[in-house]
């Protein structure tokens, strides 16, 4: 290995070290608690050395968010095994609603106000595709004519609502999973119907 080739290794290991850091801050207080500061100190190291990876806390947070949404994506592609296109939607339903009450925090700051818009939507690319693509295969499989972006909109709006509700003691974790997808099937039932 050259000594380019090591510093470069040693430079991507620190950038892990520090998402690792802000990630685990993030998850156990929200994006409020995720500061340059802190970050470097739960690595044993000062600010200067996070800055010199992330230019800011949005930048650092955007990071977050971007391997949030991968995360999301890799257990919703994992879902959808089922041929039928309403069983596949059911099941990226629950678990995206297993995945916001698993990731209260996360979920929120991919869904929230931490980061603009155009930056959260930009990290939301390809869950949308997913999203997108079980909407068109179910229009298709039905013969149902959708506005595709209008249709995943609602459904990813349900369910993100429905994950709110999640979180409140009243409704848990459990029953939001079960509200979210028989919301999804009425949805669903409805478009049928409006054919």
């Amino acid at each position: 290995m050259t000594s380019k080739q090591r510093r470069d290794h040693e430079k991507t290991a620190v950038r892990e070290r520090i998402v690792v850091s802000a990630m685990n801050l993030l998850k156990a207080e929200g994006a409020s608690g995720v500061t340059m500061r802190r970050v470097a100190e739960a690595m044993d190291y000062t600010a200067p050395v996070v800055y010199q990876h992330f230019a800011n806390k949005d930048d650092l947070i955007g990071e977050l968010v971007r391997q949030g949404y991968s995360e999301l994506v890799a257990r919703l592609d994992a879902a959808h095994n089922d041929t039928d296109p309403d069983t596949r939607l059911s099941a990226v339903a629950a678990e995206y609603l297993r995945f916001a009450a698993e990731n209260e925090h996360l979920f929120e700051a991919m869904n929230g106000t931490a980061l603009p818009p155009d930056v959260r939507l930009a990290a939301a690319r390809p869950a949308i595709g997913v999203l997108s693509k079980l909407v068109d295969d179910w229009a298709e499989r039905h013969r149902v004519e959708l506005e595709a972006k209008e249709a995943y909109e609602i459904i990813w709006g349900t369910l993100y609502g429905i994950a709110a509700l999640g979180r409140l003691g009243t409704i848990g974790p459990t029953q939001a999973r079960q509200l979210g997808v028989r919301a999804l099937e009425l949805l669903l039932r409805g478009w049928s119907c409006g054919k």
